[in-house]
């Protein structure tokens, strides 16, 4: 489906859904960003739908400027996947113990390591320069400084909400281990001190929403948050490293490394800025619930607890700034959710897929998120499908 224009304020808004199924607050977030006195272009991807400040399922394009609130407080909130050697047919019957395996293995919800993980001991996690990053730590805002402890064990954990980790098999019987999450609470608190900043600067006062408030290159307090911001960045990518390496231990262990084998993994950000350029012109590219989906680039886009998992390829279509849709996105809010669906309705929405079926995540039901295959479907000039995977576990705070 080609992607339709709405009139914005200084730049057009390009849709790659229909207007008429965006409810009206998410399309007003999109006129007060397209309306922004430093915005570039606005890209809309199919899985738009409201969030704070900026909607989630949007690119937006800044010269010279970035908005934390658009970013958003999971920075580099992401996925990873991996295809291992085993297939559907290796998988026991009742796959239970091999949840709680994993379940042990990798804390969710608010949980932490008793200890930080000690990389050494994780073969799989081929990681560099590990000690240099923490020794980082020390250049972040002076707010998070105590903070040090917790953030070490929380890396490799994943988090609540619509975070999580599954073992999937694809259409050809391949199994694959994909997971969800972010930047945990140390992204959290850089996130919050640096939107409070921006909230207060002088140029930000007559915005429509003090949520799109911004920073300016060339100003000591957008040089911290880019600098917090790129850490944050990169300790989600470790996160998501370091739970993929002990995910692989627990099912290699089960199954036995001459049976278990991985490929190369494969890493995308959702929530994040990027420097790019457009037309010659350098840009801060915010992608709030949207991958890059560059030429060539492989990518992954989700759906929910039992509707699968789309592995896919960019095409590289500059019009949406080389960006695909993160996930099937929400069709309604998390309290909507719970008001509107049982966990009977859990039970019989997640048939099949060896999960939580407990009142504690039926906000995050199937039901409660768009339909994956339509949202596949309207950005087919934006990436092609590499793989379908279907949830045989799903692991979730």
């Amino acid at each position: 489906m080609p992607y339709q224009t709405l009139k914005g304020g200084r730049v057009p808004i390009r849709m790659w859904t229909d207007p008429d199924t965006v409810e009206d607050l998410a399309l007003d977030q999109l006129r007060n960003v397209s309306a922004l006195p430093w915005v570039e272009g606005l890209a809309v991807m199919p899985d738009v739908h409201y969030g704070k400040g900026a909607t989630v399922g949007s690119v937006i394009a800044m010269k010279d400027a970035v908005s934390p609130a658009a970013v958003g407080v999971d920075i580099g909130c992401g996925m990873t996947a991996v295809r291992s050697s085993l297939t559907a047919e290796d998988m026991p019957d009742d796959l239970a113990g091999l949840r709680h395996a994993l379940e042990k293995a990798i804390p969710v919800g608010r949980g932490s390591h008793r200890q930080a993980v000690d990389p050494s001991g994780l073969p799989n996690l081929k990681e560099r320069g590990w000690y240099d990053f923490w020794k980082g730590f020390d250049d972040l805002h002076r707010a998070v400084q105590s903070r040090l402890g917790r953030a070490r064990q929380q890396m490799g954990t994943l988090g609540g909400g619509n975070h999580f980790l599954e073992l999937c098999a694809d259409d050809d019987g391949a199994i694959w281990l994909v997971l969800h999450s972010g930047s945990r609470n140390i992204g959290n608190e850089l996130a919050e001190q640096h939107i409070e900043a921006a909230r207060k600067l002088p140029h930000n006062q007559d915005l429509p929403d003090n949520d799109l408030a911004v920073f300016l290159s060339g100003t000591a307090k957008m040089d911290a948050y880019r600098h917090d911001l790129f850490w944050a960045q990169e300790y989600a990518r470790r996160n998501r490293a370091v739970m993929t390496a002990l995910a692989q231990n627990v099912v290699t262990k089960r199954f036995g490394e001459q049976r278990c084998r991985w490929d190369d993994v494969i890493s995308c950000h959702h929530n994040y800025v990027a420097e790019e350029e457009y037309g010659g012109v350098e840009l801060l590219v915010t992608r709030k619930g949207a991958i890059r989906a560059g030429g060539g680039d492989l990518g992954i886009i989700p759906g929910s607890m039992a509707t699968g998992t789309y592995i896919v390829r960019g095409l590289g279509n500059e019009t949406a700034y080389n960006s695909a849709s993160h996930g099937a996105g929400r069709r309604m809010s998390r309290n909507k959710a719970r008001k509107n669906f049982t966990v009977d309705d859990l039970i019989e929405q997640t048939r099949g897929v060896e999960c939580r079926k407990d009142g504690g995540v039926v906000d995050e039901i199937p039901g409660a998120y768009k339909d994956l295959e339509t949202v596949i479907a309207a950005q087919s000039d934006l990436v092609e499908v590499v793989a379908h995977l279907r949830q045989l576990i799903c692991v979730k705070g």
